[in-house]
């Protein structure tokens, strides 16, 4: 990372972390790689791959960034008459974060996409975060405007 926004971008990080320090944080899934037990297939499982703290559509890690993904909470395998495909599918993957080591309840983040700081540095957008000016912005909904990043945080975390 090099230059006057990259700093700021670290410094802008570095504040929430220490404003964050000491609140819960949730933890990151990601499908497990699929193995056979004596020939059969096991069922999907969902692992845990890391933590952070969930800042609207950020997930903030120690020294890593990621886009929020879907948000699920994991529960065990139930019948449930759901109507919707959807709604099953969702209902199966929460099954699935159970099976790979979730608690009952637990919320978790499923297809978090990493931050490239360093595209930011080269003045390209990563995920929601651009450069507007040199001064680092985000997106926070597809169809909204940028505001200022620190701007954002404050907002977010006064609500913690």
């Amino acid at each position: 990372m090099s230059g006057p926004a990259m700093t700021d971008v670290g410094a802008i990080l570095d504040a929430a972390r220490t404003r964050l320090a000491g609140s819960p944080r949730e933890r990151l899934g990601d499908w497990a790689a699929s193995r056979r037990l004596l020939g059969f297939g096991r069922a999907p499982r969902i692992v845990p791959v890391g933590e952070a703290w969930h800042v609207g559509v950020l997930l903030i890690g120690d020294a890593e960034v990621w886009a929020t993904g879907e948000v699920l909470r994991a529960r065990t395998e139930a019948p449930r008459g759901y109507t919707a495909q959807a709604q099953r599918e969702r209902s199966e993957r929460a099954a699935a974060a159970a099976r790979g080591g979730f608690a009952e309840g637990e919320v978790l983040h499923l297809g978090a996409a990493p931050i490239d700081l360093d595209a930011l540095a080269r003045g390209e957008a990563s995920g929601p975060l651009s450069l507007v000016l040199d001064v680092p912005h985000i997106r926070w909904s597809a169809t909204g405007q940028t505001r200022p990043l620190s701007a954002y945080l404050d907002d977010q975390l006064a609500l913690r």
